[in-house]
């Protein structure tokens, strides 16, 4: 059930056709390449992209719609702190800062003081906010200021310091991707080499390699460098296809600490090294 509310029917739509298109394209593969070969493959893994690119995107816009909502939220209990402070109420500050910009959130803030000004407790309000969010780290953050309040801590004070423990975290990830930088590009240069190794072994040294025999049976059956070339352009392009995917998963995971965000490195490695391995080969 989750996953059906995951994406709001026009995602499933979009989801459903890519995926009726790719499945369409196999089966027309299927009946008019008649023999398996390089080309039928190449179909069948135009289509999984296909498949695939709808969900990878919806993924990757909701990561990145989930860490706007955190970059912001430490400045909106900034905002809400400083209001307090200038003579509000809680109910009066919030439909203040309700009017600034915050970008993604401003959206949910209007929300929460549009619920309060209703008379929904403030810790309603932010626990259904917490779960709308889907953001884990605002999840903490909310329970944080929950849980402080239950046991008598001035909500103003348990506001500010939040919101000076969100902007170190947030300090400290800037921090940690500059330091990465370097190994962001040393990922990529890596899996370019890699590529390279592949290309230069599939040109030159394998059309090198004739005379080899291979046992079948009981039967000695010698391979023409024609369906060598054949059998290590499949393995090459195997390994390029698995060597992007996880480069850049790793990558991503590296840089900015989560494997969603390396989605688009993973994508852009695969698309860079199927068609240069695809044209150079």
């Amino acid at each position: 059930m989750n996953i059906i509310k995951r994406y709001t029917r026009p995602q499933w739509m979009i989801i459903l056709s890519t995926l009726s298109l790719a499945i369409l394209i196999d089966l027309v593969s299927y009946l008019f390449i008649f023999e398996p070969g390089d080309l039928l493959l190449t179909v069948i893994i135009i289509s999984a992209i296909i498949a695939a690119l709808p969900v990878v995107v919806f993924e990757y816009i909701r990561y990145q719609h989930v860490k706007n909502l955190e970059d912001r939220f430490p400045q909106f209990l900034i905002d809400l702190v400083e209001s307090v402070r200038a003579g509000m109420n809680i109910p009066q500050a919030l439909k203040h800062v309700s009017k600034n910009d915050y970008g993604p959130l401003t959206p949910h803030i209007r929300k929460i003081a549009a619920q309060v000004d209703w008379g929904v407790p403030l810790e309603d309000a932010l626990l259904r906010f917490a779960k709308r969010s889907g953001s884990r780290l605002i999840g903490r953050m909310v329970a944080t200021i929950i849980e402080s309040h239950k046991f008598g801590g001035n909500l103003i004070d348990i506001f500010e310091s939040i919101s000076e423990t969100s902007l170190q975290i947030e300090r400290l990830r800037e921090e940690r991707k500059l330091y990465l930088q370097s190994q962001m590009t040393t990922g990529y240069v890596i899996f370019f080499v890699f590529l390279a190794v592949l290309i230069g072994m599939q040109r030159f040294l394998i059309p090198s390699l004739t005379g080899i025999s291979a046992v079948k049976g009981e039967k000695a059956m010698k391979i023409s460098p024609e369906e060598l070339q054949a059998q290590y352009r499949f393995m090459f392009r195997n390994l390029v296809i698995i060597q992007a995917v996880f480069a850049g998963l790793v990558v991503g995971k590296m840089s900015e600490g989560s494997v969603m965000a390396g989605i688009k490195h993973s994508f852009i490695l695969f698309v860079i090294g199927f068609i240069v391995f695809t044209v150079a080969t």
